[in-house]
């Protein structure tokens, strides 16, 4: 089902207005899909401690 104009021109203007959140949402999904569908074991162990040092970030 094609989009409408209406509605190609709302998600133009969001995409527009939100150009960070739209960048956050679509890092984080590269991520997921890594992660889920391509990510060897050394990859996730790797992935882990990128994590744990990230987390320490948060907590300080």
């Amino acid at each position: 089902m094609p989009l409408s104009n209406a509605r190609k021109k709302a998600n133009k203007k969001w995409d527009y207005n939100n150009k960070r959140r739209k960048q956050y949402l679509n890092r984080r999904s590269t991520a997921k899909n890594f992660i889920l569908k391509e990510a060897t074991k050394d990859d996730l162990v790797e992935l882990k401690s990128y994590i744990a040092t990230r987390e320490k970030d948060f907590e300080e």
